[in-house]
């Protein structure tokens, strides 16, 4: 088995206000899954440093309108007291002055881009709204974190029927998404052939033997590797965050490989979306 990486770039992290970490476990509990670290964000990232990740990726969401503004003025907040910290942000297209507030905070230069989390906000990719969002992303070379996979759990407004609407009016969207596409991880990785700026991150899908377990052959890993990042979900995770690393390491893949997906892949994407701030 490969050496577990000494430097990681972890570009799926969610850090939230404590209240919103305690709704989220509760929510979580509720469903029976048990959240193994609820570390508030402060020790999250602390945890994080200690084992080798540095930088950190996070993101949150506005589960509905009025959330995205005051949650990105948390954001903020975060950046300020941790220089190796870069954010996506928050957005909710019915918020008012929604698209001018997100034009602010992606000029940040340790803000990459929008988060949106289609599962939770119920609106499809292509919901017309956030046409102006996209348009505004890719001028100013900025990214969205796109949770629109059906893993590790759907409904009807994610899955790789909504995505494909939209990348027929955006086919140069400039989008990761997560899960590597979970759980139709054949048709998405596939669409990395005709569309270089999309990438899909790791997290909740390399886990052995789980429903939502990444099912191809390391094949596919070897031939995508220029476009796939490491990401954990961090804190919201149900078993040990490093089973999830050993699980990859053990697959014994290119040097290449480990060295593109924990951190060099990771450094590219800061580098175009934060130029100057690394």
């Amino acid at each position: 088995m490969k050496t577990f990486p000494s430097s990681i770039i972890d570009f799926h992290v969610h850090l939230f206000p404590d209240k919103g970490f305690d709704a989220i476990w509760k929510f979580f509990a509720s469903s029976g899954v048990n959240i193994l670290y609820k570390y508030y964000s402060k020790e999250c990232i602390e945890y994080l440093n200690e084992h080798g990740v540095n930088p950190i990726v996070f993101s949150n969401y506005a589960h509905k309108k009025g959330i995205a503004e005051p949650m990105n003025e948390w954001n903020l907040n975060v950046l300020e007291k941790f220089t190796n910290l870069y954010c996506f942000a928050a957005y909710h297209p019915d918020d008012d002055n929604a698209l001018k507030y997100a034009e602010q905070m992606i000029i940040h230069p340790r803000v990459a881009g929008i988060k949106l989390h289609l599962q939770v906000q119920k609106f499809y990719p292509y919901d017309k709204r956030l046409f102006p969002l996209y348009e505004m992303l890719i001028d100013k070379k900025k990214r969205v974190l796109l949770h629109v996979g059906n893993g590790p759990t759907g409904n009807k407004f994610v899955g790789f029927d909504q995505f494909k609407k939209l990348l027929h009016r955006f086919p140069d969207l400039p989008a990761n998404i997560p899960h590597m596409g979970g759980l139709e991880f054949r048709k998405f990785i596939e669409l990395l052939d005709g569309h270089p700026h999309i990438y899909l991150d790791t997290a909740y899908s390399f886990w052995p033997n789980l429903p939502f377990t990444f099912n191809l052959g390391s094949e596919y890993l070897e031939k995508y590797k220029d476009n796939i990042i490491y990401g954990s979900d961090f804190p919201n995770v149900m078993l040990p965050r490093e089973e999830e690393i050993n699980y990859l390491l053990s697959l014994d893949l290119s040097e290449d490989f480990y060295g593109k997906i924990f951190y060099a892949n990771g450094m590219k994407l800061l580098s175009e979306t934060c130029p100057g701030s690394l």
